[in-house]
């Protein structure tokens, strides 16, 4: 079952991530601060075994939507999918913090028909077509959200706002704003309420070049927080998940993740 809902979500662009070898999505920015008159960054978007590492499938870009430090829209220039990865560019035409995510929420299910596996996915409302005679039907309810924070010029917050829906992250240090040998500090909630013993895990790139993955596994307090110490620069990769009773089924379970790239710099 864990399998067939890793290929539902890496069908929506997004995938599942709870043991070291599964596979992850994630968005690979270029860049994360910049600085200058012309400024543009390049993001590679895939879902692999390795971080980074462009051996499985690319991401799917139909749901990602890029805010300017003013809130507004911005377009996502030359998007290709390959066969291991997808790409885009965005100029960053204003000084300020850029929010770049993919948000997929949805209804994926299982069953057997005629003893052959049937994959299903749809809304709430949908359900009462699958057939009578399906046997062992299960469903999930699929509420994802993958982010990228990247800054020309100065940092700003005025984009950290929230939907109350699902897993997010509150940064309460700025994302763009991490050193290795300092603590930052982020916030998560889920469905807007603090996520309270959320278990959170930090991989830094380069697992396919050493014998262990080394993550970090946090949990959050009482408030949703955490306070991570970097230790080593370069890009790290953040994820939590939840599961929970379904709400928009009565016979479904709810699984929520986030996840996002930071990069941590040297002092």
């Amino acid at each position: 079952m864990k399998k067939f809902i890793a290929v539902a979500l890496l069908t929506a662009g997004m995938g599942t991530v709870s043991q070291a070898h599964a596979h992850r999505a994630w968005i690979l920015p270029s860049a994360t601060v910049l600085a200058g008159d012309t400024a543009w960054v390049t993001m590679d978007g895939a879902i692999s075994n390795s971080l980074f590492y462009f051996e499985h499938h690319p991401l799917n870009l139909d749901q990602l939507e890029i805010v300017d430090p003013d809130g507004e829209p911005v377009e996502a220039q030359n998007k290709a999918s390959g066969k291991y990865r997808s790409v885009f560019d965005t100029e960053l035409k204003k000084d300020g913090t850029y929010t770049f995510e993919i948000r997929y929420s949805g209804l994926v299910g299982m069953y057997k028909l005629n003893d052959k596996p049937v994959r299903w996915r749809g809304r709430a409302d949908e359900v009462k077509d699958i057939p009578e005679d399906a046997k062992g039907l299960r469903l999930f309810e699929v509420d994802n959200l993958m982010q990228v924070f990247v800054t020309k010029g100065a940092p700003t917050y005025e984009t950290f706002g929230t939907q109350g829906v699902g897993l997010e992250m509150v940064p309460v240090t700025h994302p763009n704003d991490l050193f290795a040998g300092e603590v930052s500090e982020f916030r998560f909630l889920v469905d807007g309420e603090p996520a309270e013993d959320l278990n959170v895990v930090l991989i830094r790139d380069g697992i396919r070049y050493r014998d262990q993955v080394d993550e970090i596994q946090l949990k959050t307090d009482a408030g949703g927080g955490i306070s991570v110490e970097w230790e080593t620069p370069g890009m790290y990769w953040l994820e939590a998940e939840l599961e929970q009773p379904g709400t928009r089924s009565d016979t479904a379970k709810r699984r929520m993740s986030y996840s996002a790239t930071v990069e941590v710099l040297p002092l």
